[in-house]
């Protein structure tokens, strides 16, 4: 009985470490997956300067600005003027673990097609305050509220559109949930549920498939989310804003039918456009000529 007893109190002690050991994975794998390395504005600059030209940046007109998102949190917000006057605007959101620096591909288009820029920080990422990635969910509402502040700010603005790569993509779709004034949308590699995201991306770093159980479940133990809560494709379902959405076709971190899905969902003007061997976000990088006459062709039709 002795010896019974002590083979029990040996398995006992083999579960609760493994129930431990899981259990510590859990939430381990849950804050790389809501948080990540984000990189400085000076990393993220560097970046971006080694794969295009930036240096149109310097001359622009620049103001700086905080905007009260969600809840009060503060955005920081930085307005490039079009050199040529203009009353139309768009709005650029970056994705997961950039900063606004991340948008700069994006401005020479959008200037040349007429629009001042407006680019921001997401929450938890370049000079804001630090806090986790809610895909969407928080950072969609925080939109709302800049898209608010821009039409208050800018009251003689005659067109508004937003712009968003990779997370800024689905936050921008998010945003549409709330039914908010802007005339248009483009969504570029945007994921449609951030499951089917967080396994590709698991996939790409070779990591077993069953850790994205894991993830989810200390997920929803730390920050009270699942990730069935994350899934901007639902935002669609009303929304009239007309939408194009671009993505590459040889994206290894969002699965490309992440684009045909979205459009598949959405019942307002929308239109699909694939780019040729790009990977994340670098479809304007691998064809921006393409990119800006997909856009300008969309943008005519609005």
């Amino acid at each position: 009985m002795a010896s019974g007893g002590k083979k029990m109190n040996v398995v006992l002690v083999v579960v609760a470490i493994v129930i431990v050991l899981v259990c510590a994975a859990s939430l381990l794998l849950a804050h790389f997956v809501m948080n990540g390395k984000r990189p400085t504005l000076e990393e993220a600059w560097e970046w971006q300067s080694a794969r295009y030209d930036t240096s149109f940046y310097k001359d622009l007109q620049k103001t700086d600005y905080v905007v009260s998102g969600y809840e009060g949190y503060q955005l920081h917000v930085e307005l490039l003027s079009n050199p040529k006057p203009t009353d139309r605007y768009v709005i650029l959101t970056h994705g997961n673990t950039d900063n606004h620096i991340g948008c700069l591909k994006y401005v020479p288009m959008y200037m040349d097609l007429g629009y001042n820029c407006i680019i921001y920080d997401m929450r938890g990422h370049g000079e804001d305050e630090p806090t986790h990635c809610t895909y969407g969910i928080l950072e969609g509402k925080d939109l709302v509220e800049l898209i608010k502040d821009t039409r208050n700010r800018y009251p003689k603005l005659s067109q508004l559109g937003l712009h968003g790569e990779s997370l800024g993509g689905s936050t921008t779709i998010c945003a549409l949930a709330y039914d908010p004034q802007v005339d248009f949308a483009v969504s570029d590699c945007a994921f449609a549920d951030v499951e089917s995201a967080i396994r590709q991306k698991f996939k790409t770093m070779h990591l077993p498939e069953f850790l994205v159980n894991l993830a989810g479940f200390g997920i929803r133990v730390l920050y009270g989310y699942s990730l069935n809560d994350m899934r901007p494709i639902e935002a669609l379902d009303k929304n009239t804003v007309p939408i194009l959405f671009v993505h590459g076709d040889a994206d290894t971190t969002v699965p490309p039918q992440s684009a045909q899905e979205l459009y598949d969902r959405t019942h307002s003007m929308r239109e699909l456009h694939y780019v040729a061997g790009a990977d994340h976000a670098e479809s304007i990088l691998v064809a921006p000529d393409e990119y800006q006459k997909t856009v300008a062709s969309f943008l005519g039709q609005i």
